[in-house]
């Protein structure tokens, strides 16, 4: 999934100019970087062999970034785009991709990436995603999510509640155990959306909860029949949409459906109520990686080398005095910005805007981005 318009990560990340194409680290776009994951992590067999093959890689993004997306992931076939008129948050960008791929491989396997996040080691995501494939190959109507151990209560992020382990044996079939050491995965109680500052400090108390990472391996066609049950008129769109594909009303019949799909997160609209439903299962797979979802100011800083005064620099120069745990980011590194005696905060700073919050509130600016006159947002 590379969609979304990042308006955290305002004035830098403009809708014409989304996050996930901007060379944020070390001169390099997330997308290219998500990219990079799929080189060390082909399966066959259940087994990690190499790169995963560009014929089984689609891209699912918004229809007026395809000629730069394309350019920028050399591998990426243009009827491996998959086009969006709009963004209509996760759950159908995810069903998109589950109902036109299922058209090839009726028995398709997915895993869901996202372009926007920082992951290392490329070991440990990838033994991670080797066991949840095997986890969903072994049981078709299982879900498997990747669960992060948190490092503080956050609000901008889902939360995955793990129960029983689910102990898995070579052949890849499981069974819940209460012998979480020997399993590696975990039976999914609960998810919860961005919860409020109480509930997240509660959830970061428990030692039960994990940040949900927003990745997902599942069966194409058990992740269409969940749409139908929690979220038909969604379904009804993506069967009309994978009617009409590679047909002469493709173009027409996407830009006319799409649009009307009901917008929701597929945390919300499958997973919650999945979690819920005997007819289906969730594993929580924990991935002990350094991982970090690049959604915010504050996010993005965390992903910077730091200076001794705790200042991070990325895209300009920057001079500081007395200056503690300040982040300059800049799209012109000739570009010089001084401060004196500040702590703690954000600016940045582009051809047309500048942006300076205190870090402690960072992530306001999506509803600053809101008030931006068009020109600008």
């Amino acid at each position: 999934m590379a969609g979304g318009s990042g308006t955290r990560l305002w004035p830098l990340s403009r809708q014409s100019e989304p996050k996930q194409l901007l060379p944020l680290i070390d001169g390099r776009s997330l997308l290219e970087l998500a990219g990079d994951r799929l080189e060390g992590a082909r399966l066959e067999g259940g087994q990690l062999v190499g790169a995963i093959s560009p014929e089984r890689r689609f891209v699912c993004a918004v229809e007026i970034h395809r000629a730069r997306i394309l350019a920028s992931l050399p591998w990426l076939k243009d009827d491996h785009f998959l086009g969006e008129p709009e963004g209509r948050d996760t759950l159908n960008a995810v069903g998109f991709a589950a109902a036109i791929s299922s058209l090839d491989d009726a028995d398709a396997t997915l895993a869901v990436l996202t372009a926007d996040h920082r992951i290392e080691p490329q070991s440990e995501f990838a033994r991670a995603l080797e066991l949840a494939f095997r986890l969903v190959e072994s049981q078709p109507t299982r879900f498997a999510t990747f669960g992060i151990t948190p490092s503080f209560a956050a609000t901008g992020y889902g939360w995955v509640e793990r129960g029983e382990a689910i102990q898995i044996s070579p052949t890849g079939a499981s069974a819940p155990t209460r012998d979480a050491g020997a399993a590696g995965a975990f039976v999914a109680k609960s998810f919860v959306e961005k919860p409020d500052r109480a509930r997240a400090e509660q959830f970061l108390a428990s030692g039960r909860h994990s940040w949900n990472s927003g990745m997902f391996v599942f069966h194409a066609e058990t992740l269409l029949r969940a749409i139908e049950w929690f979220r038909p008129e969604s379904a009804k769109g993506l069967r009309e949409i994978a009617a009409a594909w590679k047909s002469s009303s493709q173009a027409a019949t996407i830009a006319r459906v799409y649009p009307a799909l009901p917008k929701t997160s597929i945390d919300v609209g499958v997973m919650e109520p999945a979690s819920r439903d005997p007819r289906l299962s969730i594993a929580v797979v924990p991935m002990s990686v350094r991982w970090s979802d690049v959604g915010s100011w504050a996010t993005l800083a965390e992903t910077l080398a730091a200076d001794d005064a705790g200042n991070r620099t990325t895209g300009a120069r920057a001079l500081h005095l007395d200056s503690r745990r300040v982040t300059v980011v800049g799209d012109d590194p000739s570009h010089l910005v001084a401060t004196i005696g500040c702590e703690d905060l954000v600016i940045v700073r582009t051809k047309d805007a500048t942006l300076v919050c205190r870090a402690a509130d960072a992530e306001r600016v999506k509803e600053l981005a809101q008030r931006v006159p068009p020109p600008l947002r």
